[in-house]
């Protein structure tokens, strides 16, 4: 069980090399960035993604750093027996867990018009039902530990909605309240839940870009750092919301 340090009252921060984490998504981009610092700071650490082979890849990556443990799901969490397996694989392979970071996502970008009913439910099934699969399947686990965090990665698109990005921005607009009205549910079982919107991050996300083409762009690393630090934030605070921004954007 993850284990809290504690110097003064309400100030107790989870150690992470005793913290057990999911990471959905976590073969690539942002997901195996968060999954990365995760292993490097001694956490136990199950990725999931719906690409055997990628996922496998990432795995062997992961297992480089010696500091923690890495554990692979192969799942699809847009489908809710998928995702309540692969969250029971965790607390089964680690006997329970601490912290369920929902990053798994797809883009499909296109005008309403132009978009089809499978790009549209593909979108909605990863980016907003997904979520509320693996918390649904995550909170008992959560609650039998007595404390935890639940951080949704979500996107600036769900704020600030563009052309093509109807599918896209509305999934994110969801996740940020659905992570709201969870975070109000599950406060009081000592279960803290955040909300990560980062813009522009380079990754290549949905063939948007190549991978590091743009200096200006947020890190994935930068979002695993703010990963890291809700994990250790103080227990008597909730940062609830986070906005990232690139410093020093492209200009128009």
């Amino acid at each position: 069980m993850a284990t809290p340090s504690q110097t003064s009252q309400g100030s107790e921060r989870l150690e992470l090399a005793s913290v057990v984490a999911v990471v959905t998504g976590g073969s690539r981009g942002i997901g195996f960035a968060i999954a990365s610092a995760l292993v490097s700071s001694g956490a136990r650490v199950v990725i999931t993604g719906r690409d055997a082979q990628q996922l496998q890849d990432a795995r062997k990556q992961l297992e480089q750093s010696r500091s923690g443990a890495v554990h692979a799901v192969a799942a699809d969490v847009g489908r809710p027996d998928e995702a309540a397996r692969a969250i029971d694989a965790v607390a089964e392979k680690f006997g329970g867990l601490d912290v369920l970071v929902n990053n798994a996502g797809v883009g499909k970008f296109a005008n309403v018009a132009e978009m089809t009913i499978e790009q549209w439910q593909q979108t909605m099934d990863t980016n907003l039902s997904g979520v509320f699969y693996c918390c649904r399947a995550a909170i008992p686990h959560l609650k039998r530990r007595g404390r935890g965090w639940i951080i949704n990665i979500s996107s600036l698109a769900g704020s600030n909605p563009f052309t093509g990005g109807a599918a896209y921005c509305a999934s994110k607009a969801g996740l940020n309240v659905f992570s709201e009205a969870l975070m109000q549910e599950v406060r009081h079982d000592n279960i803290r839940v955040s909300c990560i919107a980062p813009g522009s991050v380079g990754t290549g996300f949905a063939g948007r870009g190549s991978s590091g083409e743009a200096d200006w762009k947020i890190a994935p690393q930068d979002v695993a750092e703010l990963v890291l630090d809700l994990v250790t934030f103080p227990s008597r605070s909730l940062p609830s919301r986070i906005e990232l921004r690139p410093s020093r954007p492209k200009k128009a």
